[in-house]
């Protein structure tokens, strides 16, 4: 692999976790709802969740949910009824707007949050078996090794945007936080980002 092939790989990351997805509106709502810490933590647990595609990737695993629709379909609705749980959680402790220090989640918890939301989304692992292969020449040595790597690539440049966007969505927090009358409807928002997200990843086609 080349120098100017890992550069091109890695301007065509940022460009692809800079894009408006799913990911950036739940840290952001993360952000503004609860402050810039938990956002912070969700983004590094979503991100370490790209470390199991990747290896999946890598050794052929995720091949199993291109050929398999059952388990393609088994874990894309794992997926969705943990969201639609999340929404329904919210409504019901009404409690997502809360400054960071005042959020008696841990940040284990928030962590494990973003981790199982982007382990269990099988188009995340359709991504990587599509996006990697693309950058390593199929009969190189070690191509394992070199899908690793790109993956392990990806991974801390999503860290460092996620923590970024995350950060400032926090100070949007806090502005609003200081206005009841705009903070009570982030419930509801906060409940809404989950269960739209929810139904899009059940409705995704294979």
């Amino acid at each position: 692999m080349t120098t100017t092939t890992l550069l091109y790989f890695l301007g065509a990351s940022i460009a692809l976790t800079l894009a408006p997805g799913p990911d950036n509106i739940f840290i952001i709502t993360q952000g503004i709802a609860r402050g810039r810490k938990p956002a912070i933590v969700t983004a590094l647990g979503m991100c370490s969740g790209i470390s199991v595609h990747t290896t999946a990737a890598a050794f052929g695993i995720s091949a199993v949910f291109y050929s398999s629709a059952v388990a393609f379909n088994a874990v894309k609705y794992a997926g969705a009824a943990y969201l639609l749980y999340l929404a329904f959680k919210t409504l019901k402790e009404r409690s997502a707007i809360r400054l960071a220090v005042a959020d008696d989640r841990s940040a284990t918890a928030l962590f494990k949050r973003g981790f199982i939301m982007n382990v269990l989304n099988p188009k995340v692992a359709m991504f990587f078996l599509a996006f990697l292969p693309q950058f390593v020449t199929p009969d190189t040595a070690y191509f394992p090794l070199w899908m690793l790597l790109l993956g392990f690539v990806f991974m801390l440049q999503a860290v460092v945007i996620f923590s970024l966007i995350g950060y400032f969505s926090g100070g949007i927090g806090s502005f609003i936080l200081a206005r009841p009358r705009i903070a009570r409807y982030f419930d509801c928002l906060t409940a809404g980002v989950f269960a739209s997200l929810g139904v899009r990843l059940a409705l995704a086609q294979r």
